[in-house]
């Protein structure tokens, strides 16, 4: 096995990131320092109020305070290291570093793949057996879906990361993108990487077009049985929350497709890291906003929560 560096000192990469467009940097940190702090707040809010607000103990809920997790923990896991290089002449990272956050960002984004179709499906339970809702989504149900999309996130970025770290780079170090993902990582290697290149197109056409598959499907029942439905206000319901759904998971697969599915080229790198910019930074800030601006449960979650406040101050 060839030494992945050329010395022992050189155990650091540099994130070339946006160097390319170093007036933009500051405009950069700015805006994605802004849409951190959204989904800081935004996120947490929803933890918060799901636990705090006893209507709220519900399986769509329970899954919407796992995303918002997973959003928290996908985001911190690179945009720090990014504000900090772009607001520093230091565009570094260390090796150890690269490598936690190679595995953390491909796991959480897997886990997330798998957690949107979780979140279909207890919506096409909720639309299409309203009657058996509450015995199809049982707790332990809930819990065991959310570990197992977990795990599964987990375990297919433990693979990922084990197959890349054992790619020579032979004394590589500038990595062209703004985190270590698998595909930059590639490109600097000077073995050939076209069998860790075909088992990333693989897994990736699992957990991104199997999880499409079986989201449109569950959407195409519950079309089906909102064709069938009387109710106006039962049809707002469904609108309301599926289509939080819908517009949620548009946000997060299209720029993954676009990064995942398609083979890199020299054009396609810099139009590459603002796509994943958008996914990893804007998608997870927007969607507290998308499942709570229109929501009559979270709304009424807050004046309970709001009067509860009051009430204890008061007294």
């Amino acid at each position: 096995m060839m030494e992945k560096f050329n010395g022992t000192s050189q155990d650091y990469f540099i994130l070339l990131g946006f160097s390319n467009w170093p007036h933009l940097e500051i405009a950069l940190f700015v805006i994605i320092l802004i849409f951190y702090l959204m989904t800081l707040t935004g996120n947490t809010f929803i933890i918060i109020l799901s636990y705090l607000d006893s209507h709220l103990h519900t399986p769509m809920y329970f899954f919407l305070s796992n995303l918002s997790f997973l959003d928290l923990c996908y985001t911190t896991s690179s945009i720090p290291q990014l504000l900090v290089n772009l607001w520093g002449p230091e565009k570094t990272i260390s090796y150890a570093g690269c490598m936690v956050q190679l595995y953390f960002v491909l796991a959480l984004g897997a886990t997330e793949c798998i957690l949107l179709v979780v979140m279909s499906y207890d919506r096409y339970v909720a639309v299409c057996k309203p009657l058996h809702y509450t015995v199809l989504m049982h707790p332990r149900l809930c819990h065991l879906l959310a570990v197992a999309s977990w795990a599964c996130g987990f375990t297919n970025s433990a693979v990922h990361s084990l197959f890349t770290f054992w790619v020579p780079l032979c004394g590589n170090r500038q990595v062209d993108h703004f985190f270590c993902e698998v595909p930059a990582l590639l490109h600097i290697s000077c073995f050939d990487t076209h069998a860790n290149e075909l088992t990333l197109m693989v897994t990736s056409s699992i957990f991104v077009l199997v999880p499409l598959i079986l989201i449109f499907t569950s959407y195409g029942a519950i079309a089906r049985a909102v064709l069938r439905m009387q109710s106006t206000t039962g049809l707002q319901k469904v609108f309301g929350t599926c289509g939080a759904h819908l517009t949620v998971v548009s946000l997060f697969f299209i720029p993954v497709m676009c990064i995942y599915l398609q083979p890199s080229t020299e054009n396609s790198q810099d139009r590459g890291k603002f796509i994943a910019l958008f996914y990893t930074v804007v998608t997870p800030s927007l969607n507290p906003l998308i499942y709570t601006l229109r929501n009559k449960d979270v709304r009424g979650a807050v004046k309970r929560l709001m009067g509860r406040t009051w009430d204890s101050q008061n007294n």
